[in-house]
């Protein structure tokens, strides 16, 4: 397994653990942005929960393609969906 494929998903697994943690741990910085963009409270667990299965299906990914491809393209729309203006 080529050797940057394999540090690029650890760091990507990682960044994206740390930002489901910040939305468990309700830091101040997300809870202002999720309250600016008007998302309910009762969201926040299952925004995190996303976050937190990304960043497992990207690692378990290393072993399991499949999944890991599947991870990519969750994570891909869970940072690129937005609501209607």
């Amino acid at each position: 397994m080529n050797t940057a494929y394999v540090i690029v998903t650890i760091l990507a697994a990682a960044w994206v653990g740390y930002s489901a943690a910040a939305v468990f741990f309700r830091a101040g910085w997300v809870v202002e942005a999720l309250t600016d963009y008007g998302v309910p409270q009762s969201w926040w667990p299952w925004l995190g929960a996303a976050k937190a299965a990304g960043a497992a299906g990207l690692l378990v990914g290393l072993f399991v393609p499949a999944i890991g491809v599947l991870a990519t393209i969750g994570l891909f729309l869970y940072f690129t969906g937005r609501s209607s203006p």
